[in-house]
């Protein structure tokens, strides 16, 4: 079952090439957010197949996640503050998570927003307090870029080098369970960095949940 749905969803991405990476990251970048780990890994995967292109799915993947959240940001400078936290929840944007955000953003600003780029959670979120808190949009254009940059990088060479050696992965099963066995030190690796950094974000939205209730 795994594995047909494995199959299925490469299948998707191959269908829908450079298009599809850009569209959907872009989306991974706003309010609607789609894992790029789901998507990235994927198209450098094809690339590894030679139907695709490695440095131009890494480019569209960076382009994407600019221009979902360039939109973010705009829309959070016009709208502002005020609309977010009266608004935000309906959008799954408690104002824990902007509060959170709110305050990641003018702590640490440029430095920190190239960080969110390749945090779990905080990721879709940044753009909204950037904009709403007037942060210069060259400076957040550069961070937004360099960071998204660093982080598909990340994921195309893990899409390439870990399981893009493998043509088979998607025709045999057995290749499947024997690359993740032969694997397995990759792919924990990749699900500890992500879980404790998505561990130490979610104690830091309740702190400042906490914090926001005094």
């Amino acid at each position: 079952m795994f594995h047909s749905l494995f199959v299925v969803w490469f299948n998707l991405v191959k269908d829908w090439h450079y298009l599809g990476v850009l569209l959907l990251m872009a989306l991974e970048s706003t309010i609607f957010p789609v894992p790029s780990e789901v998507v990235v890994p994927p198209a450098a995967y094809w690339a590894s197949q030679g139907l695709m292109n490695f440095w131009v799915v890494w480019l569209v993947a960076t382009l994407g996640s600019y221009l979902g959240s360039i939109v973010s940001y705009w829309v959070a400078r016009h709208w502002g503050h005020d609309l977010l936290y009266r608004y935000g929840r309906y959008v799954f944007l408690t104002p824990q998570k902007l509060r959170f955000a709110e305050r990641w953003t003018t702590e640490y600003g440029v430095v920190g927003l190239f960080i969110a780029r390749m945090l779990p959670v905080v990721r879709h979120l940044i753009s909204l307090p950037a904009g709403a808190l007037r942060m210069n949009v060259w400076k957040f254009s550069f961070a937004t870029i360099a960071g998204s940059g660093v982080w598909c990088y990340i994921l195309a060479w893990f899409g390439q080098k870990v399981i893009g050696d493998q043509p088979e992965l998607l025709s045999d099963p057995n290749i499947m369970i024997h690359v993740m066995r032969d694997k397995l030190i990759y792919i924990v690796l990749a699900f500890a960095i992500v879980g404790g950094l998505y561990g130490v974000i979610h104690r830091q939205i309740h702190k400042t949940n906490k914090e926001g209730a005094l």
